[in-house]
């Protein structure tokens, strides 16, 4: 942790959540891992009467006015303990309650997300459906107008927090022939009847979590459960991403901390050929890259958390949370990586976490956006980005500091070849 980032005020917070974290008992964690606990609960419960869940939201629903930067910080130490910890508890109390204190009513916030940060309640967001997850808006889940009701039909899969949640936050299409951006809607859709949870994944990490598959059938969702407006969802979704991707940026940092940990302290014992190994190169090195891809990680997430602190364009926000979300988990990946490398045969296998770990984090880089969705998205917004700044001819036009820079050579298609150099 950057310590000197933080406020006293952040850093007092951040001992709250170690104490807490301190506190988990190990047998949850070993039964999480082997789906003996499904979901939960109980840790979810001590961190509401701990009232560490939705830190940024105002105290009128629960929360404690703080910020990004305190929500990372949070998100990060909550991970230490196992990434599917992180997974259930920024779930509810980050992606869900987001949307509602964001876009919902006060009615929806004082049923739903008061509770929540209570602990009283579970939530789950649901968006991924078999067809597919990163296509939002070719969801084919949908919900007819029935008058003071919407008929809620489809099917969502791969939902973290299924097993457990009371409410469901769904996105469904309630135009079916409006423009995919302009069809889908966003509802608050209780735990009732016409709703089937089957929780029966076999996962290959990030287990206890109560990912499962949710099939909606004739489910009656009132009027009074829509989040914003009617075909509204984009703009719930454009906020969600943000602590979609920079939550599990953030929480994946906290997950990959302990590998690097457990394996400088295994290094600093363990002798072979007569001396400790962390005097050799071949583990140094490698130990050296964790911690710097630890350390740039780390200054990343804060730096986009400051971005949305400080209401910075929202392009460059999508920009800096997508590139976040994509070097940040694929870097922490490979944090995991070295870790079990550096500890030869005993790090794959059970005798120290880093095999769970290494099987946690590998969701990191999937779920939430695909790395590949968020380099499409970086890419984006960095060209729109540099012509927009460009056209403002404020900075140094460097193309020019080339001893040959004559615009006669530079060719960029079929025609320039015909006009140039004859």
């Amino acid at each position: 942790m950057f310590e000197y980032m933080l406020t006293k005020e952040q850093i007092k917070i951040r001992d709250e959540v170690r104490e807490f974290v301190r506190g988990i008992p190990r047998q949850m964690i070993l039964d999480m891992d082997t789906d003996t606990i499904k979901f939960p609960k109980e840790f979810l419960r001590e961190a509401a009467q701990r009232n560490l869940m939705g830190c940024r939201y105002p105290k009128k629903w629960g929360g404690r006015d703080m910020d990004w930067v305190t929500t990372c910080m949070i998100m990060e130490e909550v991970g230490v303990i196992g990434y599917e910890f992180a997974c259930v508890f920024g779930v509810g109390a980050e992606l869900v309650c987001d949307a509602i204190i964001l876009h919902g009513t006060d009615e929806q916030k004082e049923k739903y997300v008061k509770p929540l940060l209570r602990g009283d309640l579970f939530a789950a967001e649901c968006l991924t459906e078999p067809r597919g997850g990163s296509d939002f808006f070719g969801a084919t889940t949908k919900a007819e107008d029935c008058g003071d009701y919407y008929l809620l039909n489809g099917q969502k899969r791969f939902i973290v927090g299924a097993e457990g949640a009371d409410f469901f936050l769904v996105y469904a299409r309630t135009h079916p022939d409006a423009k995919p951006q302009d069809a889908i809607t966003c509802f608050i859709v209780d735990r009732t009847e016409g709703v089937e949870v089957k929780y029966l994944y076999g996962l290959m990490g990030c287990r206890g979590g109560g990912t499962g598959r949710i099939i909606f059938r004739d489910v009656k969702v009132p009027k009074k459960n829509v989040v914003g407006k009617i075909q509204g969802a984009q703009a719930v979704f454009n906020t969600m991403m943000i602590p979609e991707r920079l939550g599990t940026a953030a929480m994946t940092i906290g997950a990959a901390r302990p590998a690097l940990e457990i394996a400088t302290n295994y290094t600093s014992r363990r002798k072979a050929f007569g001396q400790v190994i962390n005097t050799f190169e071949g583990v140094s090195f490698q130990v050296a890259e964790a911690v710097m891809l630890l350390d740039a990680a780390r200054a990343m997430a804060y730096a986009t958390a400051r971005a949305v602190d400080e209401r910075a364009d929202m392009n460059l926000i999508r920009r800096m949370v997508s590139q976040s979300k994509k070097f940040i988990t694929e870097s922490c990946q490979k944090v995991v990586h070295n870790s079990m490398q550096v500890m030869g045969g005993i790090g794959y296998t059970n005798v120290f976490p880093i095999e769970r770990i290494y099987r946690d984090v590998r969701l990191a880089s999937i779920w939430t956006g695909t790395s590949e969705v968020m380099a499409m998205i970086t890419a984006h917004e960095w060209y729109r980005e540099y012509f927009r700044e460009k056209a403002k001819q404020k900075t140094r036009d460097c193309e020019m500091d080339a001893p040959e820079a004559s615009d006669e050579e530079k060719v960029y298609d079929d025609e320039d070849m015909w006009k140039k150099g004859w």
